[in-house]
């Protein structure tokens, strides 16, 4: 009776381990699945809409597999499982070498993209003559009086297409100009190119002051509507 009962119990245990172990493969074969159903999924989505969300995607990839890693051991056929992780693998490399390119591309498009300010700039003084730094060395004797009168013709020019930040920025420019034009008198400015220069902001100054009211007054208008 009692080895009855002992045989009983070992296929009882026997019985729990085979079910416990079951279980396990289970559990580890619905890791690899979702794993591999996550890649498939990933490749779906749109690249502008993968793009915004590129950090969210990547975290639940790193988990889904992690997890199918660790479950690999659980498995009978571990090495058909491991074939299935790689090649899901290596199509995530893919998507993300993509993605990284693309963004790439547009980051690089970006900073070869000059800002409204650096512009209006290159408008007034010449492509690239005036940067960040609002340097004005290369302006001299030899060349100052050209450069007031295209900054200033430009300026008139253009007058009525520029904002209140553009009339800051050329009052800004406009000054920086004057400051310069201080340093270069003592390098030789020439007395007829001093009186040219008089001439052009004679004309320039109060154009500058009613249009950057003007701009402003218009700005506030519009606010209020």
């Amino acid at each position: 009776m009692e080895s009855k009962k002992l045989l009983l119990g070992v296929a009882l245990i026997a019985l729990g381990f085979t079910s416990c172990k079951d279980e396990k493969e289970a559990q580890a074969e619905k890791a690899v699945d979702t794993y591999v159903v996550y890649v498939d999924s990933v490749e779906k989505v749109a690249i502008e809409d993968a793009q915004k969300n590129w950090d969210g995607i990547d975290a639940g990839y790193q988990l889904r597999m992690s997890e199918a890693e660790a479950n690999l051991a659980n498995l009978k056929d571990s090495i058909k499982a491991k074939e299935r992780i790689d090649a899901s693998r290596a199509r995530y490399e893919v998507l993300r070498a993509k993605y990284a390119a693309t963004n790439q591309v547009e980051n690089v498009g970006q900073s070869q993209a000059p800002s409204s300010k650096q512009q209006l700039r290159n408008a007034l003084f010449g492509e690239g003559k005036i940067g960040e730094d609002m340097s004005f060395a290369w302006v001299n004797a030899d060349n100052i009086h050209g450069v007031y009168q295209d900054f200033i013709h430009t300026a008139e020019n253009n007058k009525d297409s520029y904002t209140r930040e553009d009339w800051d920025e050329i009052k800004l420019m406009y000054e920086a100009l004057d400051s310069r034009k201080n340093t270069v008198e003592k390098e030789g400015l020439s007395k007829d190119d001093n009186k040219k220069i008089a001439a052009l902001k004679f004309k320039f100054a109060p154009m500058i002051k009613v249009n950057r009211m003007g701009a402003k007054s218009e700005e506030m208008s519009e606010a209020k509507e």
